[in-house]
């Protein structure tokens, strides 16, 4: 996204969710914690509805989804699992236009990605809709126009936010290997064509035509060349996966102006270690590819490794915390 080449990321930031259930104590740790970088939260602590799959699934437009024992199923109108989806958001949303009153900045927004989405969301016959082309489509439309609105949404109500959507897609290495499970669990989904993931993730990106999209997956071997295609300005990633198998397409990466969200930070409760410990491996991979120490702190954003729904309240907030130290020794050392 050349037109985001100049967009600052903040130093650091969440991934996305966080333990509890109180909207408006969280916007304040938020808010509190990372200055220059703050986040919607999810809570999904709160039940159905505030889990990843349930908010984005509120979001559709012309899709309603309900709760099955099974998951999350499509069905043919807003029904109470919508609408407390709908409500929940509404309430994350008041509370984060309450603490960012005259904020000015990057602001992060989060959602699930069309093929996560495709692999979760179940079709009235019990099988997800990635196994239907034709509901994978109607299902991309559709995030795309409910994307659109809330964005718009959250424009309104932090006007002197920089926007940064992220789309959430832990599934999408699954999706593209053919490991996703059938209803049954006795087979698996064929692999979608690498083209066709592509073209889908870049109509989704194209939503936010103003600002900068960041895809995050913490599963392991993330595909960072074709979320680049794809139009992505910066990718999310557990940095503990990475393997020097991904040194290349991290350097081209980098080279090429795409920013790194670097999860360093342990998503649960753990003893952690001095800020500049948690960031060696990144200079370490750094120096590996040869890359100028002067680049670290422009292209890498400091985050826990995943959300933190798993962790602690205490230690949610001394995560996001430890991610700013460890983002200002970068700073202060790169080398």
């Amino acid at each position: 996204m050349s037109e985001n080449s100049e967009f600052r990321f903040g130093s650091a930031t969440g991934v996305g969710s966080m333990p509890g259930g109180d909207a408006r104590e969280t916007a304040k740790t938020i808010t509190g914690s990372v200055e220059d970088f703050p986040f919607l939260a999810e809570l999904p602590a709160r039940g159905p509805g505030a889990d990843m799959i349930g908010r984005t699934a509120g979001m559709l437009v012309e899709l309603y989804a309900r709760v099955e024992p099974s998951g999350w199923r499509i069905g043919d109108r807003p029904g109470r699992d919508t609408k407390r989806a709908r409500s929940w958001l509404g309430e994350d949303l008041d509370a984060l236009e309450e603490f960012t009153q005259g904020y000015e900045g990057p602001v992060k927004v989060q959602a699930v990605g069309p093929w996560t989405l495709a692999a979760a969301l179940e079709l009235k016959n019990g099988e997800v809709a990635l196994s239907d082309p034709g509901a994978c489509r109607d299902l991309a439309g559709s995030l795309a126009e409910g994307l659109r609105s809330h964005l718009d949404e959250v424009r309104r109500r932090v006007p002197g936010g920089q926007l940064v959507l992220q789309l959430d897609e832990p599934s999408l290495t699954a999706v593209l290997r053919g490991q996703v499970k059938s209803a049954s669990g006795y087979r698996t989904h064929r692999a979608i064509d690498r083209q066709a993931v592509e073209a889908t993730l870049r109509d989704v990106v194209g939503v936010h035509g103003e600002g900068p999209v960041v895809v995050h997956s913490c599963a392991p071997d993330v595909p960072f060349a074709l979320l680049r295609r794809a139009g992505a300005a910066a990718v999310s990633f557990d940095f503990s996966l990475l393997t020097e198998r991904d040194d290349e397409v991290i350097g081209e990466a980098v080279e090429g102006g795409t920013k790194l969200l670097a999860g360093v930070v342990p998503g649960t409760d753990s003893a952690l270690s001095d800020p500049a410990g948690s960031v060696m491996g990144v200079r370490t991979l750094w120096r590996r590819l040869g890359l100028h120490p002067g680049l670290l702190a422009e292209a890498v954003t400091v985050t826990p490794s995943c959300g933190l729904a798993g962790a602690s309240p205490a230690y949610a907030r001394q995560a996001l915390a430890h991610c700013v130290r460890a983002a200002r020794s970068l700073t202060d050392n790169p080398e």
